[in-house]
C-alpha cells in the first residue's frame, strides 16, 4: 500500500506545476495529527529542485508551528536537502546542521530523515556527520542519534560500529550536562532511550559489555536511558536472561546509590 500511495503521489505532483506544489504538500499533509504523510514527503523529496527547497525554507518564519499543514514544505525541503547532499551537494551540511536545532519537532525529525538519506547513499559521510554533529549542541546530538539508530542503515556492520561508538560517548555527554532541565536535554535523553537497543540489536552480541558498563553508573539521567532500553522488546526477544540480569544489576546500583554508599565511576577511562 505504501508503494501504491508513492506512486500516487509521484504522479499527482508531476502533473502540477512547480508553484503548486507548496500548497498542495499542505492540503495533503494530513497535519494537524499524529503523523504526517510520509509517503507524500518523501515523493517529493525525490522530485523536487534545490530552488523549490531553498525557496520553502526561507518562506516558513521560524516561529511558525510545527503541527500546521504548512510546516510539510518545510519538512519535505530539508529531506530534499538530504537527498542533495547525497548526490555530492555537500554545501547543503550547515543548513542541516542548522535546521537540526529547530524548536519545531516535526522539522527535527525531517532533519533526522535527511541524515538518512545520506546514509542510504554514503556510509562514509553519513558516519563522519554523525561524529562531527556528536560534538555539538543537545539537539545536533539529538539528531546524529536519531539519524544513526535506524534498523534498515544500522544492518551495515561498519556503520552499527561506528554508531555504538559515538552512541558511548553521547551518552558520556549527558554527565557533563547541568541544566537537565530544558525541551533540549529532554529529547536527547528520549532519543538514547531508545537508540542503544536498535544499535545493540544490530551488532549482537558484541556492544553488549559497552552497554553494560552504563549500568553501574549512579547518574539518575543515565540510569532512566539503560532502563528504557532494557523495557524494549527487541533486546528482550535476543536474551531474555540477560535483560533480566541488568535489570537486576541497576536496581541494586541504584539501592546503593540511595543509601549513600561510595559512587560508582560512570564510565571506564
Amino acid at each position: 500500500m505504501a508503494g501504491s500511495r508513492a506512486q500516487f503521489y509521484t504522479s499527482e505532483l508531476l502533473s502540477l506545476p512547480a508553484m503548486a506544489w507548496a500548497a498542495y504538500l499542505g492540503a495533503e499533509s494530513a497535519l494537524p495529527g499524529p503523523r504526517a504523510n510520509l509517503e507524500l514527503l518523501h515523493a517529493a523529496a525525490d522530485l523536487g529542485s534545490r530552488e523549490q527547497f531553498e525557496a520553502w525554507l526561507h518562506q516558513s518564519p521560524p516561529d511558525a508551528s510545527g503541527d500546521e499543514p504548512g510546516i510539510m514544505p518545510v519538512m519535505v525541503a530539508l529531506v530534499g536537502l538530504g537527498r542533495l547532499a547525497a548526490a555530492g551537494e555537500r554545501e547543503h551540511l550547515p543548513a542541516l546542521r542548522a535546521y537540526a536545532n529547530d524548536h519545531r519537532w516535526r522539522v527535527r525529525e525531517a532533519v533526522a530523515m535527511a541524515l538518512q538519506r545520506i546514509g542510504a547513499a554514503d556510509g562514509g559521510l553519513f558516519v563522519r556527520v554523525a561524529a562531527d554533529w556528536s560534538l555539538g549542541t543537545l539537539l545536533e546530538r539529538r539528531a546524529a542519534v536519531a539519524g544513526l539508530c535506524e534498523p534498515a542503515l544500522i544492518a551495515d556492520a561498519s556503520i552499527a560500529a561506528q554508531a555504538l561508538a559515538l552512541l558511548d560517548d553521547i551518552t558520556a555527554s549527558l554527565l557533563e550536562e547541568q541544566d537537565r532541565k530544558g525541551d533540549a536535554f529532554r529529547v536527547l535523553r528520549q532519543s538514547l532511550g531508545y537508540g542503544w537497543s536498535v544499535a545493540l540489536a544490530a551488532s549482537w552480541p558484541t556492544g553488549c559489555l559497552l552497554f553494560e558498563r552504563w549500568v553501574i553508573c549512579k547518574d539518575a539521567d543515565i540510569a532512566w536511558v539503560v532502563r528504557q532500553n532494557l523495557a524494549k522488546k527487541r533486546l528482550a526477544r535476543l536474551d531474555p536472561a540477560w535483560v533480566m540480569r541488568l535489570r537486576a544489576s541497576l536496581s541494586a546500583v541504584q539501592s546503593a546509590s540511595r543509601s549513600r554508599q561510595r559512587p560508582t565511576a560512570c564510565r571506564a577511562s
